[in-house]
């Protein structure tokens, strides 16, 4: 049985979707079969990052609808064959996807797979709290920005509300995912330092992405970054969170831009 992790944020723009792919085609190439599920409907773009835009028949509204069967709508990457992608519709409303119709979708994910990966839309609307609430675990995505930290506190608060889990008085399992970080410019007051992100937020760090030119150019190749250059500092950051997520101990730290095994500084905080 699958475990299901939602990738979310409660800000646009603060890596989501990137992150959604990377830490997909990471446990992927660890050998766990796995499954990215975009669920922003209208306004998708995981189909881009992952390169298979032009191979997009079917899509989760499709297969919630009952118009498709799961096995059609599914894509499996080309270059790892243990990852897929259920892409979300281009063109439908967000109102089309119901709650039944994804509750039927998510368990036959879950027989199938052994991750399911819901890159969720931004924000508190019915899409967000649709992809969070089967979710087993929930990855907080923001950057060292006040207004991305706010916003992913409330998201925090959904969580902790609107899963099944907090339904039948269970907490869902939470991380911290910290992307774009500049040590530099934290350093400078330019952005927060990773210890007041964690002191606002309160839950476990899963990892540090380093600003980076390289995730930018992965996104633009249409490849995860860390099958893009598994040896770039943000993809390194990736693999060592998609390692945390499987329950390893890895120590904490900010990948740096050389290559090599090369790393940065190391943060005695707990990782997740």
């Amino acid at each position: 049985m699958a475990r299901v992790l939602v990738v979310t944020s409660g800000k646009g723009g603060v890596g989501k979707t990137t992150s959604t792919a990377a830490l997909g085609a990471a446990l992927a190439q660890s050998g766990q079969n796995v499954v990215v599920v975009d669920f922003d409907v209208g306004l998708r773009n995981l189909d881009l990052v992952m390169g298979a835009e032009r191979r997009v028949v079917y899509d989760l509204i499709n297969v919630v609808q009952g118009d498709a069967k799961l096995a059609q709508a599914l894509i499996r990457d080309k270059r790892c064959d243990t990852l897929s992608l259920l892409p979300a519709s281009q063109t439908r409303d967000k109102d089309n996807l119901t709650a039944e119709g994804v509750a039927r979708v998510m368990d036959e994910l879950r027989e199938r797979f052994d991750w399911v990966i819901c890159d969720s839309p931004a924000g508190i609307e019915r899409g967000a709290t649709l992809a969070m609430r089967h979710a087993d675990t929930a990855v907080v995505v923001t950057n060292p920005e006040v207004s991305s930290v706010r916003d992913s506190d409330r998201i925090i608060g959904l969580l902790d509300s609107k899963t099944e889990l907090a339904e039948r008085g269970e907490r869902i399992e939470k991380h911290l995912l910290l992307t774009r970080y500049d040590a530099l410019r934290a350093e400078r007051g330019d952005m927060l330092k990773v210890e007041d992100v964690l002191e606002i937020l309160s839950i476990p760090l899963l990892g540090i992405i380093p600003e980076s030119a390289d995730v930018l150019k992965a996104s633009n190749l249409g490849a995860p970054v860390t099958l893009s250059d598994a040896t770039s500092a943000p993809a390194r950051a990736y693999i060592d969170a998609a390692r945390r997520l499987s329950g390893e101990t890895i120590p904490m730290s900010v990948p740096s831009e050389r290559k090599g095994g090369l790393f940065g500084k190391l943060f005695g905080r707990r990782a997740a």
